[in-house]
């Protein structure tokens, strides 16, 4: 049980030496994650549409 005490001590003596972000910070990491992730998604969105249509022009497809 000495143990499991220690381990928490340990653990909460860890956390007070953490730097948490501010709101500022979280706010900006959260833009970059949703921009990036719009991006990307448009890319790939256009590259398989590109390639679908590379693809029936291939194939002979009318579509």
């Amino acid at each position: 049980m000495a143990k499991v005490v220690q381990f928490f001590r340990e653990s909460a003596a860890e956390l007070k030496k953490v730097v948490w972000p501010t709101k500022a910070d979280v706010w900006a990491s959260i833009k970059v994650v949703v921009i990036s992730t719009v991006l990307i998604a448009v890319v790939l969105g256009l590259l398989d549409l590109g390639f679908s249509k590379l693809f029936q022009l291939a194939m002979g497809i009318k579509g």
